[in-house]
């Protein structure tokens, strides 16, 4: 781990070495890495970027990995596109779709997984273990299996079907816990003090939390090495929302991006999950938990962890934290399928509904050149739609077809051609 100095306490600033651990032993705080940022800009180079892999390794200085344990299985440098149908129907002049389902389990935690695993790799774990809502699950099952390591996960025992068979079919240990993600948390982190398990989101967590930084990393760099003005990013532990900003800080302070990043950042929660927007519309300083009862299961984390770094994200970006109401969540995901041809899980229709309410109202303007987080793909949450139907049944004649579209049948005859 060529720059990286140790970890950190985010609340008293301890410093401690590089270890398995993510609680400061004094306050009880978060620890996170810390990287020697003096080295970093006399190093690192957007040319030497450009001409990494197409995947989130192109970032390898600014990651906690050492490259002979590096776990890649090609997360990374998804598609940043542009959406111009969706803009013009909500009120915005330039809008763009990172769409991070393209990643290897189809969901942004591949970043993570792959920090996360390379740094367990090298502290010389066997196991790799989580506690998940679906997404972490599948990506864990992933990359395990491809580095030979065993996978044990814990889930709630209510997961959407499809989210299950996607990580039971790696061969690694699928455990339904009875009650919420909260629950499977809580056990993971009491099991991490007696298992010799790499759990990526209790004692690896400082490493695993850095590949969310990629996000933005990816994003300045697929606009030219600038900053769009907003981006909007769906909100569960507020891990993800928090180090997007972190991503383009740390571009400016290695001399990447000539100026500090002047980005609002917005967070979206479901209303049925919703203890950091809470927080936020009442201008608090700490998150109340609560209990989740929400159809955007990847987003239903009761009790985040990252819940009061990211009131202090928004407020330091002058953004905002908003809640959309379950309704609106399914609405989001067919208005992003009518208008781009995308199809996202749920946690993209909350960020798209977010993306609604907060052009409506003026939070972000129409002038304004925004990004929207897409995290994951719909085949994950295909339970929200219903049973699917087609629009019409038929018998197999065109009379029928001309039924339905209430037009007659054209014949194209051909012309003779005179031999």
């Amino acid at each position: 781990m060529k720059y990286v100095e140790g970890l950190s306490c985010k609340e008293c600033h301890r410093g401690y070495p590089i270890a398995a651990q993510h609680v400061c032993e004094f306050c009880f705080g978060p620890l996170e890495v810390t990287y020697d940022y003096d080295a970093l800009a006399s190093a690192i180079t957007r040319a030497e970027i450009e001409a990494g892999p197409p995947t989130i390794w192109r970032y390898e200085c600014l990651l906690p990995a050492p490259e002979e344990q590096r776990v890649d299985i090609g997360a990374g440098f998804t598609r940043l596109r542009e959406a111009p149908r969706l803009a013009a129907e909500i009120g915005l002049k330039k809008l763009w779709l990172k769409l991070d389902g393209g990643n290897p389990t189809h969901s942004f935690k591949d970043r993570v997984v792959s920090v996360a695993l390379s740094a367990a790799r090298f502290f010389g774990y066997e196991v790799a273990a989580c506690a998940s809502t679906g997404n972490l699950a599948n990506a864990v099952a992933a990359h395990a299996s491809a580095t030979g390591m065993t996978s044990v996960v814990f889930i709630p025992s209510d997961l959407e079907a499809g989210k299950i068979a996607a990580t039971t079919v790696y061969g690694g240990k699928v455990v339904a816990v009875e009650g919420s993600y909260d629950d499977a948390n809580r056990l993971c982190a009491e099991l991490a003090g007696s298992r010799p398990w790499a759990f990526v989101n209790v004692n690896v967590r400082p490493y695993y939390s850095e590949g969310s930084k990629t996000l933005g990393f990816e994003i300045a760099e697929q606009l030219g090495w600038r900053c769009p003005d907003a981006i909007v990013v769906p909100m569960a532990s507020g891990s993800l929302y928090t180090k997007v900003s972190k991503g383009l800080i740390e571009l400016h302070r290695v001399g990447l991006l000539p100026e500090p990043p002047h980005t609002v950042l917005h967070g979206a929660q479901a209303e049925g999950c919703s203890p950091i927007a809470a927080a936020f519309e009442a201008r608090l300083d700490e998150v109340a938990p609560v209990r989740p009862r929400t159809i955007a299961r990847s987003l239903a984390i009761g009790n985040p962890a990252d819940g009061v770094y990211a009131l202090d994200t928004a407020r330091t970006t002058n953004g905002s934290i908003t809640s959309v109401p379950e309704q609106r969540i399914i609405d989001g995901m067919k208005l992003l399928a009518r208008t781009e041809g995308v199809f996202t899980e749920t946690a993209g229709g909350v960020a798209v509904s977010a993306l609604e309410q907060l052009v409506g109202r003026g939070s972000i303007a129409p002038t304004d050149e925004a990004v929207v987080l897409i995290t994951g793909i719909g085949l994950k949450t295909l339970e929200v739609l219903g049973k699917p139907e087609p629009t019409h049944r038929i018998y197999p004649s065109v009379e029928e077809v001309d039924r339905i579209f209430d037009e007659p049948a054209v014949v194209q005859i051909p012309e003779q051609v005179e031999a």
